[in-house]
């Protein structure tokens, strides 16, 4: 038996990292009451409503041939049917998205695991807050300015990154229900970093973001970017639909716009806050993921084009 039902592999033990005195580990547990009732009023989440959509959004799939999941899962349906409030027809279609993007860009996610990925995490560019937000909400930092040596890591490999943590956070049945933010640090961004975005890579991050993660994601805020930084975004904004482009906010250096949306108490001092934890660093994480290497592995075991074993 695996360790969680929310898990695809056969792993034993819960990945955990001690940092000082902080147990650093994926949260499988079941939705506290609190959880539950977000569910219910944002979700339509009930006994019932679950019951009937898993097996719904079963039938629809037993009629996608090619498609190689694991539909015996009840946990694995869930995962694709909270981000879409429980309506199996939507959840069906990103099903099929999720796993097309990945076709598509099969040169990112072929074999995709963080013992072949070390150096994004090595470079510490890329990290969770051990913590999650006032609501509940699961925090992705990326510091893309001066932390970034462009020469030693490709945007390529801080998108691996990033969905090495967000295929992470979907097996959390609180981030599946309560989501997950953004923040984009951007100090120290240069001209010569500008350069290495092109249309092709903000076009990939748009549609991933927009039609192709299993996860509700919340907001996406934009700090401490200099003056150019409008030269990285305007790549950007020709692919942004309107849900989206409504979630990106911009905060510059002002701490108080940042803590309108992200509590104080759940922020690191560096952005204004009180909260009393360590910062975990990308080798910290590296750490964990790498405990997690054969989830990778049974999570790229499914989709179009594997094996279906009869």
């Amino acid at each position: 038996m695996p360790l969680s039902p929310n898990m695809l592999s056969e792993m034993k033990e819960l990945p955990t990292v001690q940092i000082g005195d902080y147990n650093l580990h994926l949260e499988l547990d079941e939705l506290s009451p609190e959880v539950k009732e977000i569910a219910r009023k944002e979700l339509r989440e009930t006994p019932d409503v679950s019951r009937d959509a898993v097996i719904a959004l079963r039938d629809l799939l037993k009629e996608e041939r090619d498609l190689h999941i694991p539909l015996e899962s009840d946990y694995w349906l869930i995962r694709f049917l909270r981000p879409c409030k429980f309506y199996p027809e939507s959840a069906l279609d990103l099903i099929k998205r999720y796993y097309k993007f990945k076709v598509k860009h099969a040169d990112i996610y072929n074999g995709l695991t963080p013992s072949k990925e070390k150096n994004i995490f090595e470079q510490n560019i890329l990290t969770v807050q051990p913590n999650r937000d006032q609501l509940g909400r699961r925090i992705l930092i990326l510091e893309l300015g001066k932390k970034w040596k462009t020469n030693e890591v490709t945007l390529d490999e801080v998108f691996k990154g990033a969905v090495l943590f967000l295929e992470l956070a979907m097996l959390e049945p609180e981030t599946q229900v309560c989501g997950a933010v953004v923040v984009f640090d951007m100090d120290g961004l240069s001209l010569s970093q500008t350069t290495k975005f092109t249309p092709m890579f903000a076009k990939r991050i748009v549609d991933w973001l927009q039609d192709s993660v299993p996860l509700r994601i919340k907001n996406i805020h934009i700090v401490n970017q200099p003056y150019i930084f409008k030269i990285v975004f305007n790549l950007f904004k020709p692919f942004l639909r309107e849900k989206l482009r409504n979630r990106i906010i911009f905060h510059g250096s002002d701490r108080k716009s940042l803590q309108e949306y992200i509590s104080p108490k759940c922020l690191p001092e560096c952005y204004g806050g009180t909260l009393n934890l360590p910062r975990i660093n990308g080798p910290q994480w590296l750490e964990l993921l790498l405990q997690c290497d054969k989830e990778y592995e049974a999570i790229n075991s499914y989709g179009y084009n594997k094996k279906i074993e009869k």
